[in-house]
């Protein structure tokens, strides 16, 4: 049986999450306190139910903060003691700015706002309590840049139907000057490489289009850079498959995310995706 705890801020995702994955067929329960969570675990694996099939809990801030200390204990004792079971715990979040605006948008309460706090020292409390289970999360996914079609799409490509065998890889190009993506597993910079956007008939296209690509091809720092850190990937990733890493993110920036990130991101999939075939793009500007 495949469990998946979805956690994480209010406002981040998690309604999304469970819908996603309860599409896909998980059967799903929302916000169950932790005391029914070995209980709901033994019932899913009788032979008349759930066994051998896949199930998603919401656990969040709703059930408390003295609950949630207990979950990473609780899941523990669940892998340890409960043969046959997979348990992946995923944590949802969002910059502060942007739960913000999703709260103020929404007009739904924050599940801590009924004890008196403003919204804003709501969210930074519960960012607080809830910190050390972002530490111990399996996938952390950063849900700022996402809207709900997304956010879903990005689930569906990290959780479901994954080889067990091999580590999942998200590849995906950003503009420095919208930020860094901060869930990102690894960071580099294509910034150094020659710029297509000062070329008047390239600037309104990407790097996926064939004149960026021929462009980019042409240049031997593009060729070296893409030679390197292809090498520099296929060498290290095993390690992180040998330590139990299941997913991975890695992330190419240039200035705005359209021309040189984008191209080696496509060229960068096409070196890998012999060796994990569960290779995922995307393009965070293009969006």
């Amino acid at each position: 049986m495949k469990l998946v705890i979805v956690s994480g801020l209010s406002g981040s995702g998690k309604t999304i999450a469970l819908h996603t994955l309860e599409d896909a067929g998980y059967a799903c329960v929302d916000n169950l306190p932790l005391s029914l969570l070995t209980a709901f675990v033994e019932a899913s694996l009788q032979p008349s139910r759930l066994a051998n099939e896949r199930a998603a809990i919401g656990i969040d801030i709703r059930g408390g903060a003295d609950e949630l200390g207990e979950l990473h204990r609780q899941l523990t004792q669940l892998r340890q003691n409960t043969p046959g079971l997979q348990i992946h715990l995923l944590f949802l979040y969002a910059e502060p700015l942007v739960l913000l605006r999703r709260f103020c948008e929404t007009r739904r309460p924050h599940p801590l706002t009924h004890k008196g706090l403003p919204l804003d020292e709501a969210l930074s409390t519960e960012a607080r309590l809830l910190a050390p289970l972002r530490e111990v999360a399996d996938m952390v996914i950063d849900t700022s840049h996402s809207n709900l079609h997304q956010l879903s799409a990005l689930l569906r490509s990290r959780l479901l139907d994954d080889p067990p065998e091999k580590i999942s890889l998200l590849l995906q190009s950003f503009g420095y000057k919208h930020g860094t993506p901060s869930d990102s597993d690894f960071i580099f910079d294509m910034r150094c490489l020659p710029n297509p956007h000062w070329h008047s008939h390239l600037r309104p296209l990407t790097g996926r289009d064939q004149e960026v690509a021929a462009f980019l091809s042409s240049q031997p720092e593009s060729a070296s850079m893409l030679e390197q850190l292809g090498n520099l990937l296929v060498n290290w990733l095993p390690l992180f498959e040998r330590e139990q890493r299941q997913f991975i993110c890695i992330s190419l920036g240039c200035t705005g995310g359209q021309h040189r990130s984008v191209y080696m991101v496509e060229r960068l999939a096409e070196r890998l995706r012999s060796h994990y075939p569960n290779l995922v793009t995307r393009h965070r500007e293009l969006l």
